[in-house]
């Protein structure tokens, strides 16, 4: 078969679908064009791995029976046939596949040695990671990320003009964490420090959407390659602190100390390289059907919300304010970004078509929490800053980072609302929380590059 008669089964397997799909009469044309959307982004993602048409179209099939039961219906009549296609054609497990992972193996293990190799690049000018604790702070990601994105962009064969935006946004990152002087005692320092792997990872975030950033479709997919990324990341994490106490003990009972090569080798260059491999896995995954999001989101909505519910009645019944000195605004900071973070899961998991329920109302309570808590840091910090206080760039990095928190979650918590009513689709969240994300973007590098030097780099 042609790969122009492939294209044209593929496209009588849409249109196969679609009428499926339309003869749900509250359907409008609309939402038939999202689930389209949606079921075709799932096709080109599974083919860009390296599965067949077929083998996408029926991995993808399968997905979007996870959604609502008339494409169940669908998936159950064509899979069979599809299938069969499969096994009779020897495409399942094709050798154009096999050959694909292998690439992308290699690629990321090249990706990998090169990111553990530059994080020991600075010892070669006398900068060690025991010594120079304030150098390695602010330039950490700097050695993890720019891979990460080399190795997102080859799998998205990214074009020049692309390429040229990753270099110069990861060789301005460079030079805002470097030509700044700032000591270490700096609050600057830490600012740059928390600000600056914000900025960067929304520029892996270009990487991953390569030339289709417009997309909202796209920045949700970004979302939550973020979410598993993590959640991969930390397990790799948890692998290399046991080995290292494995290291540790056993080298000790016949009585070498591997401590040097354990702080010095070990954990430094798996951390950056673990960050690809993260990537990595969360790429070779992709033609699995499950997905974390539902359960994470089901087990710790509950959870945060009676957590944020609790502290809130404790701050009315005790009657006392918030503290705002630099470790309370990051742990808040930090708990609103959770409770973002759970409502995007949500969002990115849940069936657009199915009828709102008990779970809805209860994200609507855990934005407006979240959203009491918030308004909670904001009276605190403009309390301190027009006081005596004054304007210091954690409060001033707060009150902004507060502010966005502030409107993101007010807005969300109002479609919500209007969603729970039936007064606007599921797709205007969706829509409302991917656009949002260049503000973010916006204000993390603004905080890296202006900050520094308004505040005398102090």
């Amino acid at each position: 078969m042609t790969a122009r008669e492939g294209q044209e089964e593929l496209e009588a397997q849409f249109r196969q679908w679609r009428q499926y799909v339309q003869r749900r009469r509250e359907l409008q044309p609309s939402d038939a064009d999202e689930l389209e959307d949606h079921l075709r982004g799932s096709v080109d993602e599974l083919v860009a791995v390296g599965l067949s048409a077929d083998e996408a179209f029926l991995v993808a099939v399968k997905r979007m029976g996870s959604l609502d039961e008339l494409s169940r219906e669908f998936a159950r009549e064509h899979s069979e046939r599809l299938w069969k296609q499969l096994v009779l054609t020897g495409e399942a497990g094709s050798p154009a596949a096999d050959t694909r992972s292998r690439r992308d193996l290699w690629a990321m293990v090249i990706c990998a040695a090169g990111a553990a190799a530059s994080i020991k690049v600075p010892e070669l000018f006398g900068l060690r990671l025991a010594d120079d604790g304030a150098f390695y702070a602010r330039n950490f990601t700097l050695f993890a990320l720019p891979w990460l994105a080399v190795f997102l962009a080859w799998r998205r064969q990214a074009r020049r003009p692309l390429i040229g935006t990753l270099v110069a946004l990861f060789g301005l990152g460079a030079v805002a964490a470097n030509a700044y002087p700032l000591a270490e005692e700096s609050k600057s320092l830490v600012l740059t420090s928390i600000h600056l792997p914000i900025a960067l990872w929304l520029v892996v975030g270009l990487a991953y959407v390569a030339d289709d950033w417009r997309s909202s479709r796209r920045r949700m997919d970004f979302i939550r390659f973020t979410g598993e990324w993590f959640i991969y990341f930390v397990l790799i994490a948890l692998g290399g602190g046991v080995l290292s106490l494995f290291l540790f003990h056993t080298f000790n009972a016949i009585g070498i100390i591997p401590q040097e090569f354990i702080s010095q080798w070990l954990l430094p260059c798996g951390a950056v390289a673990g960050a690809v491999v993260a990537g990595w896995l969360v790429e070779a995954k992709q033609s699995v059907v499950e997905n974390i999001a539902p359960v994470l989101t089901r087990l710790f909505t509950p959870l945060f919300t009676a957590a944020l519910l609790a502290f809130l009645v404790a701050v009315v019944w005790t009657s006392h304010g918030i503290n705002v000195e630099r470790e309370a605004l990051i742990l808040f900071d930090l708990l609103l970004v959770v409770v973002l973070g759970l409502l995007l899961y949500s969002i990115s998991a849940r069936d657009p078509l199915a009828p709102t329920g008990l779970f809805d109302k209860l994200q609507l309570a855990l934005v407006v929490s979240a959203l009491a808590i918030d308004v909670l840091v904001l009276l605190a910090i403009t309390g301190r800053i027009t006081d005596e206080y004054g304007t210091t760039p954690n409060r001033a990095a707060a009150l902004g980072e507060n502010v966005i928190l502030l409107a993101n979650l007010a807005y969300s918590a109002w479609l919500l609302l209007r969603f729970i009513r039936r007064r606007t689709p599921f797709a205007a969240l969706e829509r409302w929380q991917t656009g949002y994300l260049p503000v973010y973007a916006v204000w993390a590098w603004t905080v890296v590059l202006l900050f520094p030097p308004l505040f005398s780099y102090v």
